[in-house]
Protein backbone atom coordinates (compact mmCIF):
# COMPACT_ATOMS: atom_id res chain seq x y z
CA UNK A 1 0.00 0.00 0.00
CA UNK A 2 1.25 3.19 -0.76
CA UNK A 3 2.26 6.50 0.99
CA UNK A 4 -0.29 8.05 -0.92
CA UNK A 5 -2.80 6.28 0.25
CA UNK A 6 -2.06 6.82 3.41
CA UNK A 7 -2.37 9.97 3.93
CA UNK A 8 -5.71 9.93 1.95
CA UNK A 9 -7.31 7.78 4.52
CA UNK A 10 -5.50 9.69 7.71
CA UNK A 11 -7.03 13.23 6.14
CA UNK A 12 -10.59 11.19 5.83
CA UNK A 13 -9.89 9.95 9.21
CA UNK A 14 -10.51 6.34 8.04
CA UNK A 15 -8.82 3.91 10.35
CA UNK A 16 -7.76 0.57 8.17
CA UNK A 17 -8.99 -2.89 9.42
CA UNK A 18 -6.32 -4.14 11.92
CA UNK A 19 -7.66 -7.80 12.62
CA UNK A 20 -8.02 -9.38 8.92
CA UNK A 21 -8.26 -13.44 8.23
CA UNK A 22 -4.01 -13.38 7.59
CA UNK A 23 -3.51 -11.81 10.85
CA UNK A 24 -5.45 -14.49 12.02
CA UNK A 25 -3.94 -17.19 11.10
CA UNK A 26 -1.01 -15.78 12.25
CA UNK A 27 -1.64 -15.97 15.50
CA UNK A 28 -2.82 -19.63 15.33
CA UNK A 29 0.81 -19.90 15.13
CA UNK A 30 2.01 -17.83 17.76
CA UNK A 31 -0.26 -19.73 20.27
CA UNK A 32 1.09 -22.85 18.88
CA UNK A 33 4.82 -21.74 19.10
CA UNK A 34 4.41 -19.69 22.45
CA UNK A 35 2.61 -22.68 23.85
CA UNK A 36 4.96 -25.35 23.19
CA UNK A 37 8.08 -23.64 24.22
CA UNK A 38 6.74 -21.83 27.49
CA UNK A 39 4.72 -25.20 28.28
CA UNK A 40 8.27 -26.83 28.36
CA UNK A 41 10.86 -24.55 29.61
CA UNK A 42 10.84 -25.30 32.99
CA UNK A 43 9.88 -29.06 32.85
CA UNK A 44 13.14 -29.57 30.34
CA UNK A 45 15.28 -29.07 33.10
CA UNK A 46 13.17 -30.53 35.65
CA UNK A 47 13.03 -33.58 33.39
CA UNK A 48 17.30 -33.66 33.25
CA UNK A 49 17.62 -33.26 37.23
CA UNK A 50 15.02 -36.13 37.86
CA UNK A 51 17.72 -39.03 37.14
CA UNK A 52 20.25 -39.72 39.75
CA UNK A 53 23.52 -37.65 40.95
CA UNK A 54 21.80 -34.68 39.20
CA UNK A 55 21.59 -31.14 40.09
CA UNK A 56 22.00 -27.36 38.98
CA UNK A 57 24.30 -27.91 37.27
CA UNK A 58 22.64 -30.08 34.58
CA UNK A 59 19.35 -27.83 34.64
CA UNK A 60 22.08 -24.90 33.86
CA UNK A 61 23.32 -27.02 30.81
CA UNK A 62 20.05 -27.98 29.40
CA UNK A 63 18.54 -23.86 29.61
CA UNK A 64 22.03 -22.81 28.37
CA UNK A 65 21.50 -25.26 25.04
CA UNK A 66 18.26 -24.04 24.21
CA UNK A 67 19.18 -20.46 24.32
CA UNK A 68 22.25 -20.89 22.42
CA UNK A 69 20.85 -22.37 19.30
CA UNK A 70 17.73 -19.96 19.70
CA UNK A 71 20.34 -16.89 19.46
CA UNK A 72 22.58 -18.44 16.75
CA UNK A 73 19.24 -19.27 15.17
CA UNK A 74 17.83 -15.71 15.27
CA UNK A 75 21.25 -14.33 13.62
CA UNK A 76 20.57 -16.34 10.56
CA UNK A 77 17.07 -16.08 10.19
CA UNK A 78 16.57 -12.55 7.77
CA UNK A 79 18.98 -14.81 5.27
CA UNK A 80 16.75 -17.41 5.38
CA UNK A 81 13.78 -15.76 4.96
CA UNK A 82 15.15 -13.94 2.11
CA UNK A 83 15.62 -17.07 0.39
CA UNK A 84 13.09 -19.42 1.62
CA UNK A 85 9.84 -17.30 2.21
CA UNK A 86 8.01 -16.97 5.87
CA UNK A 87 5.88 -19.99 5.26
CA UNK A 88 8.92 -22.34 4.49
CA UNK A 89 10.40 -20.56 7.50
CA UNK A 90 7.65 -20.39 9.87
CA UNK A 91 6.56 -24.02 9.42
CA UNK A 92 10.13 -25.17 9.76
CA UNK A 93 10.63 -23.50 12.53
CA UNK A 94 7.19 -25.06 13.78
CA UNK A 95 8.76 -28.61 13.07
CA UNK A 96 11.69 -28.34 14.69
CA UNK A 97 9.94 -27.26 17.79
CA UNK A 98 7.52 -29.41 18.33
CA UNK A 99 8.61 -32.88 16.53
CA UNK A 100 11.67 -32.97 19.20
CA UNK A 101 9.62 -32.78 21.90
CA UNK A 102 7.53 -35.73 21.35
CA UNK A 103 10.98 -38.06 21.53
CA UNK A 104 12.56 -35.99 24.85
CA UNK A 105 11.62 -38.54 27.24
CA UNK A 106 13.24 -41.71 25.01
CA UNK A 107 16.14 -41.05 26.88
CA UNK A 108 17.19 -39.52 30.02
CA UNK A 109 21.17 -39.34 28.50
CA UNK A 110 21.82 -35.68 28.93
CA UNK A 111 23.48 -35.67 25.43
CA UNK A 112 19.71 -36.82 24.23
CA UNK A 113 18.03 -33.92 26.39
CA UNK A 114 20.62 -31.27 24.87
CA UNK A 115 20.56 -32.46 21.24
CA UNK A 116 16.64 -31.93 21.74
CA UNK A 117 16.70 -28.69 23.35
CA UNK A 118 19.26 -27.27 20.49
CA UNK A 119 16.86 -28.30 18.07
CA UNK A 120 14.22 -27.19 19.68
CA UNK A 121 16.12 -23.62 20.29
CA UNK A 122 16.64 -23.23 16.75
CA UNK A 123 13.29 -24.00 15.66
CA UNK A 124 12.24 -21.21 18.28
CA UNK A 125 14.02 -19.02 17.04
CA UNK A 126 12.70 -19.39 13.80
CA UNK A 127 9.17 -18.94 14.66
CA UNK A 128 10.56 -15.98 16.24
CA UNK A 129 12.35 -13.81 13.84
CA UNK A 130 10.09 -15.08 10.62
CA UNK A 131 7.19 -14.96 12.67
CA UNK A 132 7.70 -11.22 13.44
CA UNK A 133 8.90 -10.24 9.95
CA UNK A 134 5.53 -11.67 8.75
CA UNK A 135 2.88 -10.17 11.61
CA UNK A 136 4.20 -6.37 10.64
CA UNK A 137 4.00 -6.64 6.91
CA UNK A 138 0.19 -7.61 7.96
CA UNK A 139 -0.40 -4.84 10.22
CA UNK A 140 -1.49 -1.82 8.64
CA UNK A 141 1.44 1.21 9.27
CA UNK A 142 -0.91 3.44 10.48
CA UNK A 143 -2.06 0.73 13.37
CA UNK A 144 1.22 -0.80 13.94
CA UNK A 145 1.75 0.12 17.42
CA UNK A 146 -1.52 -1.12 18.29
CA UNK A 147 -0.98 -4.66 15.92
CA UNK A 148 2.27 -5.58 17.66
CA UNK A 149 0.66 -4.94 21.20
CA UNK A 150 -2.00 -6.77 20.20
CA UNK A 151 0.42 -9.91 18.47
CA UNK A 152 2.12 -9.31 22.11
CA UNK A 153 -0.82 -9.65 24.29
CA UNK A 154 -1.71 -12.98 22.25
CA UNK A 155 1.79 -14.55 22.14
CA UNK A 156 2.01 -13.64 26.33
CA UNK A 157 -1.01 -15.41 27.30
CA UNK A 158 0.23 -18.65 26.63
CA UNK A 159 3.67 -17.70 28.01
CA UNK A 160 1.62 -16.51 31.24
CA UNK A 161 -0.15 -19.97 31.62
CA UNK A 162 2.11 -22.35 29.91
CA UNK A 163 5.12 -21.92 32.28
CA UNK A 164 3.54 -23.00 35.88
CA UNK A 165 1.21 -25.31 33.96
CA UNK A 166 4.07 -27.18 32.50
CA UNK A 167 5.55 -27.77 35.86
CA UNK A 168 2.15 -28.44 37.43
CA UNK A 169 1.21 -30.92 34.54
CA UNK A 170 4.78 -32.58 34.66
CA UNK A 171 4.38 -33.28 38.71
CA UNK A 172 1.10 -34.89 38.26
CA UNK A 173 1.02 -36.87 35.17
CA UNK A 174 4.37 -37.79 34.20
CA UNK A 175 6.94 -35.98 31.56
CA UNK A 176 5.34 -37.76 28.61
CA UNK A 177 2.02 -36.53 28.38
CA UNK A 178 2.96 -32.76 28.80
CA UNK A 179 5.71 -33.11 26.33
CA UNK A 180 3.24 -34.45 24.10
CA UNK A 181 1.01 -31.49 24.73
CA UNK A 182 4.21 -29.05 23.46
CA UNK A 183 4.10 -31.07 20.34
CA UNK A 184 0.63 -31.14 19.81
CA UNK A 185 0.34 -27.40 20.06
CA UNK A 186 3.68 -26.86 17.79
CA UNK A 187 3.09 -29.22 14.99
CA UNK A 188 -0.56 -28.25 14.87
CA UNK A 189 -0.21 -24.82 14.26
CA UNK A 190 1.63 -25.78 11.23
CA UNK A 191 -1.64 -26.34 9.65
CA UNK A 192 -2.50 -22.13 9.27
CA UNK A 193 0.92 -21.64 7.60
CA UNK A 194 0.24 -22.27 4.21
CA UNK A 195 -3.14 -19.49 4.74
CA UNK A 196 -0.34 -16.97 5.01
CA UNK A 197 1.33 -14.91 2.66
CA UNK A 198 4.80 -16.66 1.60
CA UNK A 199 6.11 -13.16 1.02
CA UNK A 200 5.50 -9.20 2.39
CA UNK A 201 6.19 -6.23 -0.59
CA UNK A 202 9.56 -5.25 -0.74
CA UNK A 203 11.58 -2.08 -1.69
CA UNK A 204 14.90 -2.99 -1.77
CA UNK A 205 17.78 -5.92 -0.97
CA UNK A 206 17.23 -7.23 2.87
CA UNK A 207 19.99 -6.57 5.07
CA UNK A 208 21.59 -8.58 6.87
CA UNK A 209 21.99 -8.71 10.53
CA UNK A 210 25.11 -7.48 10.44
CA UNK A 211 24.57 -4.52 8.49
CA UNK A 212 21.58 -4.12 10.53
CA UNK A 213 23.44 -3.93 13.44
CA UNK A 214 25.68 -0.97 12.19
CA UNK A 215 22.83 1.32 11.72
CA UNK A 216 22.54 3.51 14.18
CA UNK A 217 18.89 3.71 14.13
CA UNK A 218 18.66 0.39 14.80
CA UNK A 219 21.19 -0.54 17.17
CA UNK A 220 20.34 2.11 19.83
CA UNK A 221 17.43 1.19 20.34
CA UNK A 222 18.04 -2.55 20.24
CA UNK A 223 20.98 -1.71 22.64
CA UNK A 224 18.77 -0.14 25.16
CA UNK A 225 15.70 -3.17 24.95
CA UNK A 226 18.83 -5.45 25.47
CA UNK A 227 19.42 -3.44 28.84
CA UNK A 228 16.42 -3.33 30.56
CA UNK A 229 16.31 -7.26 29.45
CA UNK A 230 18.83 -7.45 32.28
CA UNK A 231 15.79 -6.78 34.56
CA UNK A 232 13.70 -9.40 33.00
CA UNK A 233 16.46 -11.76 33.41
CA UNK A 234 16.97 -11.27 36.79
CA UNK A 235 13.62 -11.29 38.36
CA UNK A 236 12.34 -14.34 36.45
CA UNK A 237 15.43 -16.46 37.38
CA UNK A 238 16.43 -15.19 40.60
CA UNK A 239 13.48 -13.76 42.60
CA UNK A 240 12.33 -16.84 44.46
CA UNK A 241 15.75 -17.06 46.08
CA UNK A 242 16.25 -13.72 46.87
CA UNK A 243 13.01 -13.38 48.96
CA UNK A 244 13.06 -15.55 52.45
CA UNK A 245 11.31 -18.53 51.70
CA UNK A 246 8.34 -17.57 53.97
CA UNK A 247 7.18 -15.25 51.61
CA UNK A 248 7.03 -17.79 48.98
CA UNK A 249 3.26 -16.75 48.04
CA UNK A 250 4.25 -13.18 47.90
CA UNK A 251 7.14 -14.58 45.11
CA UNK A 252 4.24 -15.99 43.31
CA UNK A 253 2.17 -13.01 43.18
CA UNK A 254 5.14 -10.85 41.98
CA UNK A 255 5.83 -13.65 39.12
CA UNK A 256 2.52 -13.20 37.52
CA UNK A 257 2.21 -9.76 38.72
CA UNK A 258 5.04 -8.87 36.83
CA UNK A 259 4.48 -10.20 32.68
CA UNK A 260 0.65 -9.42 33.47
CA UNK A 261 1.39 -5.37 34.11
CA UNK A 262 3.88 -5.68 30.63
CA UNK A 263 0.97 -7.45 28.42
CA UNK A 264 -1.43 -4.48 30.03
CA UNK A 265 1.32 -1.70 29.27
CA UNK A 266 2.25 -3.19 25.84
CA UNK A 267 -1.73 -2.45 24.65
CA UNK A 268 -1.23 1.31 26.26
CA UNK A 269 1.92 1.72 24.32
CA UNK A 270 0.93 0.81 21.14
CA UNK A 271 -1.89 2.66 21.23
CA UNK A 272 0.43 5.70 22.17
CA UNK A 273 2.74 5.09 19.31
CA UNK A 274 0.09 5.06 16.48
CA UNK A 275 -0.74 8.71 17.65
CA UNK A 276 2.05 10.40 19.24
CA UNK A 277 4.97 8.53 17.81
CA UNK A 278 7.09 5.75 20.02
CA UNK A 279 10.50 7.53 20.22
CA UNK A 280 9.31 9.55 23.27
CA UNK A 281 8.42 6.72 25.64
CA UNK A 282 12.14 4.82 25.64
CA UNK A 283 13.45 6.83 28.19
CA UNK A 284 10.54 7.21 30.75
CA UNK A 285 9.64 3.60 30.33
CA UNK A 286 13.64 2.91 30.62
CA UNK A 287 13.58 5.00 34.11
CA UNK A 288 9.90 3.26 35.48
CA UNK A 289 12.14 -0.26 34.32
CA UNK A 290 14.94 0.51 36.87
CA UNK A 291 12.48 2.17 39.69
CA UNK A 292 10.97 -0.78 39.78
CA UNK A 293 14.17 -3.06 40.04
CA UNK A 294 15.91 -0.91 42.37
CA UNK A 295 12.74 -0.80 44.84
CA UNK A 296 12.66 -4.84 44.38
CA UNK A 297 16.05 -5.09 45.96
CA UNK A 298 13.88 -4.64 49.42
CA UNK A 299 13.65 -8.34 49.44
CA UNK A 300 12.84 -8.44 52.45
CA UNK A 301 9.53 -6.55 52.29
CA UNK A 302 7.34 -8.64 50.06
CA UNK A 303 4.87 -5.74 49.29
CA UNK A 304 8.00 -3.97 48.33
CA UNK A 305 8.60 -6.52 46.14
CA UNK A 306 5.45 -6.89 44.44
CA UNK A 307 4.86 -3.14 43.86
CA UNK A 308 8.60 -3.20 42.40
CA UNK A 309 7.87 -6.25 39.60
CA UNK A 310 4.97 -4.52 38.68
CA UNK A 311 6.42 -1.17 37.79
CA UNK A 312 9.32 -2.71 36.47
CA UNK A 313 6.27 -4.76 34.49
CA UNK A 314 4.95 -1.72 33.15
CA UNK A 315 7.96 -0.50 32.04
CA UNK A 316 9.71 -3.03 30.24
CA UNK A 317 6.18 -3.79 28.16
CA UNK A 318 6.25 -0.32 26.91
CA UNK A 319 10.12 -0.66 25.95
CA UNK A 320 8.82 -4.22 24.00
CA UNK A 321 6.10 -2.48 22.13
CA UNK A 322 7.97 1.31 21.83
CA UNK A 323 11.57 -0.06 20.67
CA UNK A 324 10.00 -2.61 17.84
CA UNK A 325 7.88 -0.27 16.71
CA UNK A 326 10.16 2.30 16.42
CA UNK A 327 12.65 0.23 14.31
CA UNK A 328 10.09 -0.97 11.93
CA UNK A 329 9.21 2.56 11.04
CA UNK A 330 13.07 2.84 9.86
CA UNK A 331 12.87 0.21 7.52
CA UNK A 332 11.61 -0.49 4.54
CA UNK A 333 10.00 -3.68 4.24
CA UNK A 334 12.82 -5.18 2.94
CA UNK A 335 14.56 -4.96 6.34
CA UNK A 336 11.37 -6.42 8.56
CA UNK A 337 13.47 -9.51 8.91
CA UNK A 338 16.75 -8.30 10.26
CA UNK A 339 14.58 -6.21 12.89
CA UNK A 340 13.29 -9.14 14.33
CA UNK A 341 16.22 -10.64 14.50
CA UNK A 342 18.19 -7.47 15.94
CA UNK A 343 15.07 -7.05 18.83
CA UNK A 344 14.89 -10.62 19.97
CA UNK A 345 18.65 -11.38 19.91
CA UNK A 346 18.57 -8.20 22.40
CA UNK A 347 15.78 -9.57 24.08
CA UNK A 348 17.48 -13.15 24.67
CA UNK A 349 20.96 -12.24 25.31
CA UNK A 350 20.10 -9.56 27.49
CA UNK A 351 18.36 -11.41 29.48
CA UNK A 352 20.81 -14.63 29.29
CA UNK A 353 23.66 -11.79 30.20
CA UNK A 354 21.52 -10.34 33.82
CA UNK A 355 20.40 -14.10 34.92
CA UNK A 356 24.64 -15.52 34.41
CA UNK A 357 25.69 -12.15 35.76
CA UNK A 358 23.32 -11.53 38.38
CA UNK A 359 24.48 -14.45 39.89
CA UNK A 360 28.03 -13.91 40.03
CA UNK A 361 27.40 -10.18 42.01
CA UNK A 362 24.36 -11.62 44.12
CA UNK A 363 27.40 -14.06 45.40
CA UNK A 364 29.87 -11.01 46.23
CA UNK A 365 27.42 -8.60 47.25
CA UNK A 366 23.96 -10.21 48.12
CA UNK A 367 20.78 -10.35 46.83
CA UNK A 368 19.48 -6.77 47.45
CA UNK A 369 22.90 -4.81 46.23
CA UNK A 370 22.62 -7.27 43.42
CA UNK A 371 19.31 -5.89 42.04
CA UNK A 372 20.78 -2.25 42.91
CA UNK A 373 23.60 -2.48 40.88
CA UNK A 374 21.45 -3.96 38.15
CA UNK A 375 18.99 -0.78 38.16
CA UNK A 376 22.28 1.62 37.93
CA UNK A 377 23.66 -1.19 35.13
CA UNK A 378 19.97 -0.41 33.47
CA UNK A 379 20.26 3.37 34.32
CA UNK A 380 23.39 3.76 32.02
CA UNK A 381 21.49 3.03 28.90
CA UNK A 382 19.64 6.34 29.47
CA UNK A 383 21.58 8.21 27.49
CA UNK A 384 21.50 5.91 24.25
CA UNK A 385 18.00 6.51 24.95
CA UNK A 386 17.75 10.25 24.76
CA UNK A 387 20.71 10.32 21.95
CA UNK A 388 18.34 7.82 19.52
CA UNK A 389 15.46 10.41 20.42
CA UNK A 390 17.55 13.77 19.81
CA UNK A 391 18.71 11.79 16.22
CA UNK A 392 14.62 11.04 15.66
CA UNK A 393 13.49 14.81 15.68
CA UNK A 394 17.01 16.12 13.85
CA UNK A 395 15.23 13.42 11.18
CA UNK A 396 11.85 14.89 10.86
Amino acid sequence: MTSSVHRQREAAGVRPRLVTPALLLRFVTVIGSSASFFLLLSVVPMYAQSAPGRGSDEAGVVTGSLMLTTVVGELATPWLVGRCGYRLTLGAGLLLLGAPALVLTVSRSMVWIVAVCLVRGLGFALTVVAGGALTVSLIPPERRGEGLALTGIVAGVPSLVGLPLGAWFAARTGYGPVCAAAAVFALAAIVAVPGLPDRGPTSGPSPGFLAGARTAGLLRPTAVFAVAALGAGTVVTFLPLAVPSRYSAWVAAALFVQPSAATVARWFAGRHSDRHGAAGLIAPALLASAAGILVTALTDVPVAVVAGVAVFGVGFGVLQNATITLMYSRVPSSGYGTVSALWNFGYDAGMGVGAAGFGVVAGLTGYPWAFALTALLMLSALGTAWSDRAAAREER
